[in-house]
């Protein structure tokens, strides 16, 4: 797993350069945004399972033809495989924010997922929609526990939803 020094390193180092302005911004904003993203993912550690249960329920009132006979949570097994895949969303998008880096993403959760879903007939939809609540939940929980620097939250959130690449519901 990479993180964003690395990744940046990697670039460079392939194309033979020295770090320029750029890469030194690149870095600076990394560093300076550290203690925003480690208290951000603390809140997660410490409410993950409220946010996943919360987003949930709020994802089976908005389309409640999940549950119901014939939809992708009806069953105690399916509704618990779908929070527990909102579960596993959320851990590795606490990891891509502490690493500020989308890559983790991509290495651990997201190759091959779209089409997992597709052949077990698992509507990506609601998937993206579950996890863009999820995003507005931890932003929600951020800001009461008074982290000000929301700014990184989104980036993990929406990779997640860019790469299902599925929003219809």
């Amino acid at each position: 797993m990479r993180d964003a020094v690395t990744s940046l390193i990697k670039n460079y180092d392939l194309n033979g350069r020295y770090f320029d302005r750029d890469a030194m911004e690149q870095l600076k904003s990394y560093f300076n945004s550290a203690s925003a993203r480690l208290a951000i993912a603390a809140v997660i550690n410490a409410n993950a399972a409220s946010i996943v249960k919360a987003s949930g329920v709020q994802l089976f009132e908005e389309v409640p033809e999940l549950i119901r006979a014939g939809g992708n949570a009806y069953t105690t097994r399916r509704y618990s495989a779908c929070l527990r895949d909102l579960d596993y969303y959320l851990r590795y998008a606490s990891y891509a924010l502490v690493a500020g880096d989308t890559d983790v993403l991509d290495e651990r959760v997201l190759q091959g997922l779209r089409e997992t879903y597709n052949s077990l007939a698992v509507s990506i939809g609601p998937t993206v929609r579950g996890v863009a609540i999820m995003k507005d939940l931890v932003k929600a929980k951020a800001l009461e526990s008074g982290i000000s620097d929301l700014s990184s939250i989104d980036e993990p959130f929406d990779h997640i939803c860019a790469e299902l690449g599925e929003i219809s519901l």
